[in-house]
């Protein structure tokens, strides 16, 4: 029973609630919400590390800020569980990432608590920016305050953010969670009297009305402005962030809670942009987590003793990803201009062994997906074969340098764009649905969709031969594994292959579906194409298609608007043919969380969905 196990976490309905304890309690509180929350991801896997490592300032925030009136903005969302469970969502973590439960992430529509919506990084300062200039706007007494990790500071959209801030003098607090880059010093005694003496009334009070007086007399001000600067620079790594016109508190032990909330009391009573640097741990309670962030980063369901996940690998099976890794790691041996760029992403990309056997030619560039594109254009320019390993979902971020610095250009980037199509339990936020949409329409670009491992390397030559942007795209999934690494065989361009012959209806497929439109194409005597290239597309085999047979399905794990059924549409209307054309894929909206199984169901994508479809279009 909750109550039993969870005494002080079990009165918990909504910070109001937590605003009646008395502080003393808070600290067992804190014990508590990180018992329970590695009790409920125990059954139900999800992002671990980040949200032990965010307990207490979560607690602290929601204490004595008055929400949801005032505005918590959480970037990522990966450390949002504590804040799910203390605003009211505690009975309902048995359903995270679920069907029809709780999103992994903050979510508008779940809750008047969730004030933004997060899932990519670094956009949490902008948009605290955007309500505190609205609150000014409407005389709104209403605080708004950005949390914001180390690595989603990496990015430069948080710099913008924090320039804008800074230069319009804005109320703003942001939280810098700073718990796996060891941008600080160690924290210390004297770091803490430090924040606490410049976050105090005292030192504020004088500092602002000192401002008065100087800022008279200009020269006075800039020699007293340089002078704090160069005092604080040399203790605490604020520089930066005073130079950007914010007043830096910190460095503080995160998980010294009794001194966060001191820090933020403090801080309450102080106007205009601030920043207050605390250093906590990934995994902060939980051995298993601590010792390895990055595997209790996302995971499965664990055993909450051992912290040992359940192996889902099969004989004779293996991921895309590992199917990109082991291609990469040899066809690195056999050519000394690859190098790979990735924005943060080495083991969701599958890049560990990589990373590990040619540092020199491995370029982790932090989160920062439009850097990341541009300077593998730069590579390529200089007679470099550059691959950029990154998720489809983020690669939206970097559209403007895909185009700009290398679509226009014609260089020779390679793109192995993973989590494409239907990502599962990240829901919409990280769906990689819209990856052929957005890229066919740029000239001179390929764009490729294996049906398995075997065809995906053969893929992946054929992107590294071609002389110009290519891009791969793959699902986060499983395929039989190949009998051999492939660094060689190329597939000719534009080039697809019938797979079972049939008549009255062709199934064009584009991808991993494949397996699931064979099986229907049995019951159905159909004609099935895996048709391996979006573009250029195998005008060819459509029209021969369309001559022989009375109806044309085309399938994919993408958008449909604009997507490879359009393109296939296009072919049909630019050679004046009219066979009926039925379009199975993504529909007009997001995806939900859920099993990939779920999600395909939802979108009519599982086999006995497409048998339906498929003969009431033929009927």
């Amino acid at each position: 029973m909750i109550t039993d196990n969870f005494p002080i976490l079990s009165q918990i309905e909504s910070p109001s609630d937590l605003r009646s304890l008395d502080e003393e309690q808070l600290p067992k509180l804190a014990e508590e919400l990180r018992a329970f929350i590695i009790e409920s991801l125990s059954k139900t896997g999800g992002h671990l590390a980040s949200g032990l490592g965010s307990i207490e300032i979560t607690i602290a925030l929601h204490y004595l800020f008055d929400t949801p009136n005032d505005r918590l903005i959480w970037d990522v969302g990966h450390q949002c569980y504590p804040h799910k469970i203390l605003t009211g969502r505690r009975n309902q973590m048995s359903g995270l990432r679920q069907k029809g439960g709780l999103s992994g992430f903050p979510k508008i529509t779940e809750s008047e608590y969730d004030h933004f919506g997060a899932g990519h990084s670094s956009t949490s300062i902008s948009a605290a920016l955007g309500m505190a200039i609205a609150a000014a706007a409407q005389e709104k007494d209403r605080k708004a305050v950005a949390i914001i990790g180390d690595g989603g500071m990496t990015a430069g959209m948080a710099y913008e953010a924090l320039n804008h801030a800074g230069a319009i003098d804005t109320d703003l607090l942001v939280i810098l969670n700073d718990n796996e880059m060891s941008i600080s010093p160690n924290v210390g005694a004297m770091s803490k009297y430090l924040a606490r003496i410049w976050s105090g009334k005292i030192y504020s009070n004088m500092r602002a009305g000192s401002k008065k007086i100087l800022q008279g007399m200009p020269s006075a001000w800039e020699l007293a402005r340089r002078a704090e600067e160069h005092v604080k620079g040399m203790i605490v790594p604020g520089t930066l962030f005073e130079e950007l016109g914010f007043s830096y508190y910190g460095p503080i032990d995160g998980h010294d809670l009794p001194e966060v909330m001191r820090l933020i009391k403090n801080l309450q009573h102080i106007s205009g942009p601030r920043i207050l640097h605390v250093v906590t741990q990934k995994g902060k309670g939980y051995k298993p987590a601590e010792a390895d962030p990055c595997k209790f980063h996302g995971v499965g369901a664990f055993d909450p003793t051992t912290g040992l996940t359940q192996s889902s690998s099969k004989p004779g099976i293996q991921s895309y990803t590992q199917v990109f890794s082991d291609w990469i790691v040899k066809k690195a041996d056999e050519d000394n201009r690859l190098h790979v760029v990735t924005p943060a992403m080495r083991e969701g990309s599958g890049l560990v062994e990589f990373s590990q056997k040619i540092p020199e030619r491995y370029h982790d560039v932090g989160i920062a997906e439009q850097h990341a594109v541009t300077v593998a254009a730069g590579m390529a320019a200089d007679g470099l074969k550059p691959i950029v390993a990154i998720y489809s979902t983020f690669l939206q971020r970097a559209y403007d340098q895909l185009i700009h610095d290398v679509a226009i250009q014609n260089l020779d980037v390679t793109f192995a764009v993973d989590r494409a199509g239907i990502v599962g339990a990240d829901g919409a936020t990280h769906t990689g649905s819209f990856d052929t949409s957005f890229c066919r329409c740029i000239p001179g670009m390929i764009i490729m969709a294996p049906a398995n491992g075997q065809d995906m390397l053969g893929l992946l030559n054929t992107a590294y031969q071609y002389n110009g942007p290519a891009l791969v795209r793959y699902p986060r999934d499983s395929t039989p594994k190949p009998e051999q690494v492939d660094t060689v065989n190329c597939i000719e361009l534009g080039k697809a292959t019938q797979v079972l012959k049939g008549s009255n209806t062709a199934l064009l497929v584009f991808g991993t579906l494949l397996n699931v439109a064979l099986e229907v194409a049995e019951e159905l005597g159909c004609s099935v194409i895996n048709m391996r290239f979006i573009k250029p597309i195998d005008e060819a085999i459509i029209i021969k298609m369309a001559s022989t047979h009375s109806n044309l399905v085309t399938i994919e794990d993408s958008a449909i608007v604009g997507g490879a059924g359009s393109a296939v549409l296009e072919v049909l209307n630019e050679n004046r043919l009219t066979t009926p054309c039925l379009r199975l894929g993504l529909s007009d909206d997001f995806p939900s969380h859920g099993t990939r199984e779920q999600v395909f169901e939802e979108y009519g994508l599982d086999k006995l969905s497409m048998l339906n479809s498929i003969k009431d279009f033929i009927s």
